[in-house]
């Protein structure tokens, strides 16, 4: 075991992490939860990989499967919403009892936008936004839905809460990975060119420290073997927060907020704009909107989580 392990897992820090979630996010900005994908981060085994080729990869990822099996001992997997143990080994954010509670987006729903329909007899048509306010992107998926407002203890409304304004960035790979393990046969049929996170006005961005779309969209880039490009879309305007306003107002509220970058080109490329949260679909619309205008082929938008109003 070389220096740079034995001061990571040194008995101070190991008694200072076993007493908090926060700390232990904080040896792990890559994953919350388990400091193996923190040890991964390193260069040591790129450049040991570099030098002595094959053999390196080999005896590596032998040593990094002892390695994760100590390091779920030392720091056992929690449950992002309720903070109870999962079993070692375990790459899940949720425990049955908190995934139990989540309602993933499944059939019958709108073939356009994604909402989901209450009865199977709804399927097979668009639902009366789509008919209304036909969107600009071609087709939207979402993980799971978000709870209403009167259910604040809800697992999903928790972790985003957090991920968003508790600044946990170390969500982002988690939750990336859900939302392109689980979306991924909806865009089988048209797979994108470009991932294309929704981007944040620069002042929100230095308020935050990060944009929550860039690391959902980076895990589903790696995912999907498509590159992500987070520079592409610029929000012009600093809008009011559309948790705020009521549904008709969003639509005015983001009118024009977002442009293509001057030096970048989108032309004929087919996009797909990741988010956080689908609310009234006003975002990723004005978004997909200034995509198109710039001569994008196609928009297609994926999101961890959607409203049902």
């Amino acid at each position: 075991m070389d220096s740079l392990t034995r001061t990571i897992l040194s008995p101070f820090v190991l008694s200072v992490a076993k007493r908090s979630r926060r700390t232990r996010s904080c040896l792990c900005p890559d994953r919350s939860g388990s400091p193996l994908n923190f040890l991964r981060s390193l260069p040591i085994p790129c450049l040991m990989d570099e030098a002595f080729g094959g053999a390196v990869r080999a005896s590596g990822r032998a040593a990094r499967r002892i390695l994760a099996a100590l390091l779920d001992v030392v720091f056992p997997p929690c449950c992002e919403a309720c903070e109870s143990f999962l079993p070692s080994g375990s790459r899940d954010c949720f425990c049955a009892p908190c995934r139990d509670r989540l309602r993933l987006v499944r059939p019958p729903f709108c073939p356009r936008c994604g909402r989901p329909y209450l009865h199977d007899w709804q399927g097979g048509h668009l639902c009366g936004g789509c008919l209304l306010h036909p969107p600009c992107f071609s087709l939207a998926r979402s993980w799971a839905c978000y709870p209403r407002d009167g259910d604040p203890g809800h697992p999903l409304r928790q972790v985003v809460h957090r991920f968003k304004y508790g600044r946990a960035a170390s969500l982002g790979q988690p939750l990336g990975r859900i939302m392109a393990r689980s979306c991924q046969p909806w865009f089988r049929a048209a797979s994108p060119d470009l991932v294309v996170p929704v981007p944040l006005h620069p002042r929100r961005l230095r308020w935050r420290g990060f944009n929550q779309s860039v690391l959902l969209g980076r895990e589903v880039g790696r995912a999907w073997g498509v590159p992500l490009d987070p520079f592409v879309l610029t929000r012009k305007v600093e809008t009011t927060p559309q948790t705020t306003l009521a549904m008709r107002e969003r639509r005015s509220n983001v009118r024009g907020a977002f442009a293509v970058a001057p030096r970048k080109s989108v032309e004929g490329k087919r996009l797909l704009l990741v988010d956080d949260v689908y609310t009234s679909g006003a975002t990723v619309n004005e978004c997909a909107r200034a995509l198109l205008r710039s001569g994008a082929r196609d928009v297609q938008a994926l999101t961890l989580a959607r409203t049902m109003s």
